[in-house]
């Protein structure tokens, strides 16, 4: 499966519009950021069921602002819209293949309640 370059324009409609999308913040004069590309891309094809995108950080500033990327490569992923990992630095091929499959063994309700009762806790704190 081809590897999608995400925009301002196209990246809600991806992150909304599929079950699973794993995005890489990345920029063309990044060493690392070269070194992980092909691992990515190779995940690309084990991973069908996955959207895979790229957000040049360069050219979409406003995109890696609102995620607060400070380091290149970052790597983020959403599923049904919800970040589930997030993480600055180049993973080898092995730790990719774990984050996915650990993501798609999520109770997704589980994790909604989860995140519901965090947002209740902390609202309870503030008052």
């Amino acid at each position: 499966m081809a590897v999608l370059e995400l925009t301002q324009e196209n990246f809600e409609a991806t992150v909304t519009g599929n079950k699973m999308v794993i995005i890489d913040f990345w920029a063309p004069w990044c060493g690392p950021c070269k070194s992980f590309a092909p691992v990515f891309e190779a995940a690309s094809e084990k991973h069908p069921d996955v959207v895979f995108a790229k957000v040049n950080s360069d050219d979409e500033q406003a995109l890696s602002g609102h995620f607060g990327i400070r380091s290149i490569p970052t790597i983020m992923l959403f599923r049904e819209q919800v970040v589930l990992f997030q993480q600055a630095g180049a993973l080898p091929a092995s730790g990719l293949d774990s984050v996915l499959a650990q993501a798609k063994a999520l109770d997704m309700d589980q994790v909604r309640r989860d995140i519901a009762e965090r947002e209740q806790q902390s609202q309870q704190q503030q008052q």
